[in-house]
């Protein structure tokens, strides 16, 4: 069987050394390594040019981009070793490069490399090129409209910049032919009928065959508009239908058949049945630009597994996909296929047929190991027995094909269709005898996986899983569904058996004491349990005819149930939008001219609260609206929620009595621009979107999200780099919003007003989100939160909350041992986990992540009882620190909001140097941190096991940091200002 050794070279020696300079740029090697990579010794004219030309148009050019981002001394040095580089490139390998990258190999080869180093130029064409080139006809040829002085010859669109971009949506039989539909378009040249605009379908096969040029017309596909990424642009009509024939690949295959078997019985050999594969291209001609392309990108779910059609005796017609999603069609005939599989002691026997062969010896190939197998002539053909061990496949991790060599023919696929499927249990692992999505034997072993046999959704909006699980290990099972950036939810399975049945509300997720709609993305399924193992749920195949893999629409949300890369069932989620808000030319069309036109309108006495961009109901703004609604202010509340994440409570369910309730509008509607263009106040804690800009008559309300510890806005170095980055003069207009900064103290209004470059009004009143911490009812809310997270009664809280990494946000693991912590502070102690927003997701052995049942991560401390809890999808920050006994913290602003609870901190700065050097920090944390200061998570788990002695230590430092930053955090920093605002008046807008 297969060792599982590294491959081989390739023995394409460009390809190689292509491969070695893409690894030393995803590592982040110096320029002059990736290109000595790409060396052109012991290389011929055409390798050279080869390799040239994609080392520019990949890891170099990638490089050189990067450093016109950065400073003029790292552009400098690039530019000086590209310019040597280029000195050895072909004129005509540049003349091929796409229209950026030409126009760079021309600066650096032309322009003075310091004042090009110290210019804009580059930079200004990198910026440019991030979005699609604007495209411009003079005459017959089309030209790029980008920001460089160069000659005119060099923005000429050449074939690689005129690159049709496809997407094909369906692949199906229709009356015996195939029918394959999409949308295809070249970037920037928009499609708005059917004039000047024709697209072909051409399918191009093996050497001389000749290419079939499918019957193809242009459709309306407004879906092309919607997904594009420009604005502006048009491709309402890019869609495409093209018709294929399967007698049009007959009879040419037919042709070729013909000429193998002649080539096959000079040699002495019966001819052999061939497989034709054809690739397919698409030629569009648009508006006078003609290019073509690889007819690439199926859309997730049943095109990914588009059904074959049997044409003959044994003979199929079969669409299919490559690993790069190209597509192609197969004209393939069944020379193998497997008739059963029997499982025998220690040896699996597959069992099939050779129809018109002829043998009596041969070989049997499992992926790329050989082995014995019996061939019996039989009437019609051959049968064949191959016996696989036990033993070896359980050690092997991929799945791998099943290929039967019959002495003297090439080899053949072993075909199979539903009925032959065989999974056969061996303890807690199965062997699968599977088909793939064009119906080849596939055998894997692997833990035994549970497999979808129904699937539905209900007027409910329930969808209700059912299937098989042979996994005889008892115990709860959870179905849990994963994004890809780190959230989890877990629904319970019920078993009975080897059956399972699972109902799940996508609208209304388990998280904490409420529920949750599922974010938009795609959510993998597997099963968890048995020993903290989990499983990849699959779709049984003959479910996948009949799968229901539409659009469901459930509380104003979509949500889809599709099974892709063939059986792997995932669940899609998306924000339910009006076609007039989607895409870019959507987006553009909301903020040229909706948003105009509503800020000429009169202004709305309503107030708009946005809380990290709509993420949460929490911080600042949730404060200010339930202080508004607790004094019976019955002017509009109006709630920005993005992909929602939550729903604002209305009085009622504040208990503040009935009659308030709050409008929700949906982050990037048209609901959204119309309320920031029209409502008398704006209450945020982040900056506004880029296209907001304030009326005089409004006043926008900056709460910021804490008093800063690490530098921010215009006090971050890559802030005061000349040229000035795009972020300097987004922030400069974005503090032009501002009528009133609320800060934590004198020191944070100092800080803040330096850092972001703000003149106007400071209200020093305390941030609105601790007043909390000094409720008189703290105890009781305390004990609300901590129902919702499950803590028992009288179990000492530790709340962990460290900042993010700019150098490092990818970085997932929790830099303290939970299981050392939980055998260290032992039973009266609970640790929460808060991960930063801006982080990656934590992850350590034994977290818990809270749920109607909890799904820990394999680990020592989950035997007893929850110890570490993962909060960091908690909305609210301020009702962790309410219930916190002692803070972990490292460089988060939350040091100063729980300072307002006089409880024992503890500062883990285990890079603290590191993170000084990278980001910068506005005090020193050696002598003003209200508590120890450690670098080793062993000492910090020891300091909160004896934190009560400790503390006595830092009462001076504590006092004097309270009076330093949090000085008016008493619990009426809300009323002051709910007073200064609207019951108040405020300096008109300057």
């Amino acid at each position: 069987m297969a060792t599982g050794a590294p491959p081989a070279p390739s023995g394409d020696i460009v390809a190689d050394r292509l491969r070695a300079a893409q690894d030393l740029y995803d590592r982040g090697d110096p320029l002059d390594a990736v290109i000595a990579a790409v060396h052109a010794e012991g290389l011929t004219r055409a390798e050279r040019r080869r390799l040239h030309y994609e080392a520019l148009n990949g890891p170099l050019g990638l490089r050189l981009e990067t450093a016109a981002r950065r400073d003029a001394t790292r552009l400098r040095q690039a530019i000086d070793l590209l310019r040597d580089y280029l000195d050895g490139v072909d004129a005509s390998v540049k003349r091929r490069l796409p229209v950026a990258r030409r126009l760079a190999c021309h600066l650096i080869e032309h322009r003075d490399p310091r004042e090009l180093a110290e210019g804009d130029e580059l930079a200004g064409l990198v910026a440019a090129t991030a979005e699609p080139s604007k495209r411009v006809r003079r005459g017959l040829a089309w030209y790029a409209d980008l920001p460089v002085s160069a000659p005119r010859s060099l923005f000429r669109l050449r074939r690689s910049d005129l690159v049709p971009l496809t997407e094909v949506a369906d692949v199906s039989w229709h009356e015996g032919r195939l029918r394959v539909t999409g949308h295809a378009y070249l970037v920037g040249l928009s499609v708005r009928g059917r004039r000047f605009n024709r697209a072909t379908v051409v399918l191009r096969g093996p050497r001389w065959v000749p290419p079939i040029a499918a019957r193809t017309r242009r459709v309306y596909r407004p879906e092309a508009t919607h997904g594009a990424a420009e604005p502006g642009c048009n491709y309402d009509w890019a869609g495409f239908a093209a018709e294929i024939r399967p007698w049009s690949l007959r009879w040419r295959a037919a042709i070729r058949a013909v000429v193998h078997a002649a080539q096959r019985t000079l040699r002495g050999r019966p001819p052999v049945p061939d497989t034709t594969t054809w690739r397919a291209d698409i030629v569009i001609w648009s508006r006078g630009a003609r290019a073509t392309g690889a007819l690439r990108g199926p859309v997730i779910g049943r095109t990914e597994r588009p059904a074959g059609l049997r044409v003959g005796p044994r003979w199929w017609v079969r669409p299919a996909w490559t690993s790069d999603r190209t597509f192609q069609v197969v004209l393939q005939p069944t020379r193998a296929e497997l008739t059963g599989v029997t499982h025998d002691g220690d040896q699996v026997r597959l069992t099939g047929f050779l129809p018109g062969t002829n043998a009596d010896k041969g070989r049997a190939r499992l992926g790329g190991h050989r082995m014995a197998a019996e061939f019996t002539p039989a009437e019609g053909g051959t049968r064949f027995t191959v016996g696989l061990s036990v033993a070896a496949l359980v050690k092997e991790q991929d799945a791998r094909r099943l290929w039967v060599e019959p002495k003297g023919d090439p080899a053949a696929p072993v075909m199979m269709d539903d009925d032959t499927e065989t999974r056969v249990g061996v303890g807690r692992r199965e062997i699968t005898v599977l088909r793939d999505r064009r119906d080849r034997v596939v055998v894997a072993a692997h833990r035994v996986w549970p497999v979808i046999t129904s699937a539905g959704w209900g007027d409910d909006g329930v969808l209700t899983l059912s299937g098989t699980y042979h996994d005889t290990e008892p115990g709860q099972r959870d179905l849990v569904l994963r994004q890809r950036a780190g959230s989890i939810y877990r629904v319970p399975l019920t078993r009975s058996g080897e059956r399972f049945t699972v109902r799940l509300s996508p609208d209304a997720m388990p998280r904490y004491a409420g529920t949750v709609a599922l974010a938009s993305g795609t959510w993998s399924l597997s099963v968890a349990g048995g020993k903290g193992t989990t499983a990849p749920l699959r779709v049984d195949h003959r479910l996948l005819d009949t799968l229901d893999e539409g659009v469901h629409i459930i509380g104003g949300r979509e949500y889809r149930l599709v099974a892709t890369r063939f059986d792997a069932p995932v669940l899609i989620a998306a924000e339910r939008r009006p076609d007039d808000e989607k895409g870019a030319s959507g987006l553009w069309s909301l903020r040229r001219v909706h948003y105009p036109g509503e800020r000429r309108r009169e202004l709305r006495e309503a107030t708009v609260y946005i809380s990290f961009d709509g993420r949460s109901y929490s911080d600042n703004a949730r404060a200010v609206y339930e202080e508004r609604l607790r004094r019976g202010d019955d002017r509009e509340h109006i709630w920005v929620v993005k992909d929602g994440s939550f729903v604002p409570p209305d009085s009622a369910a504040l208990g503040l009595g009935p009659g308030i309730t709050p409008t929700i509008v949906r982050e990037g509607s048209r609901e959204h621009y119309t309320a920031l263009a029209r409502s008398r106040h704006i209450i945020t804690n982040t900056l506004l979107p880029q296209w907001f800009h304030a009326r005089e008559d409004q006043i926008c309300v900056q709460t910021w999200h804490g008093s800063p510890v690490k530098r921010v806005g215009g006090d971050q170095r890559h802030m005061a780099r000349e040229p000035r980055p795009p972020a300097w003069y987004r922030q400069a207009a974005e503090v032009a919003n501002w009528d009133l900064l609320v800060t934590q103290s004198p020191w944070a209004s100092e800080v803040l007003r330096r850092a972001f470059g703000y003149g106007g009004e400071t209200l020093e009143s305390g941030l609105p989100r601790n007043d909390v911490l000094s409720s008189p009812d703290r105890a009781e809310l305390a004990a609300a939160v901590r129902r919702g997270l499950g803590i028992p009664a009288g179990r000492r809280v530790v709340l962990y909350a460290p900042t993010w990494r700019d150098h490092d946000r990818r970085n997932s693991s929790v830099r303290l041992d939970l299981a050392e912590a939980r055998r260290v502070l032992g039973r009266d102690h609970v640790l929460l986990v808060r991960g930063h927003m801006m982080q990656a997701p934590p992850v350590a052995a034994g977290l818990l992540v809270p749920g109607p049942t909890s799904l820990v991560r394999p680990g020592p401390m989950t035997r007893e009882y929850p110890f570490a809890i993962d909060v960091t999808a908690y909305p609210d920050m301020a009702d962790l620190l309410l219930i916190a006994d002692v803070l972990i913290t490292d460089y988060s602003s939350s040091m100063f909001d729980f300072a307002a609870t006089r409880r024992p901190m503890i500062f883990f700065g285990y890079d603290l140097e590191r993170y000084r050097n990278s980001r910068g920090l506005y005090f020193d944390l050696r002598t003003q941190a209200p508590g120890p200061l450690l670098t080793d998570g062993a000492d910090v788990i020891e300091a909160v096991r004896l934190i009560d002695a400790l503390s006595g230590d830092y009462t001076g430092r504590y006092d004097d940091f309270v009076r330093t930053y949090a000085p008016r955090d008493d619990g009426k920093a809300t009323p002051r200002l709910v007073d200064h605002v609207f019951t108040g008046a405020i300096d008109a807008r300057r």
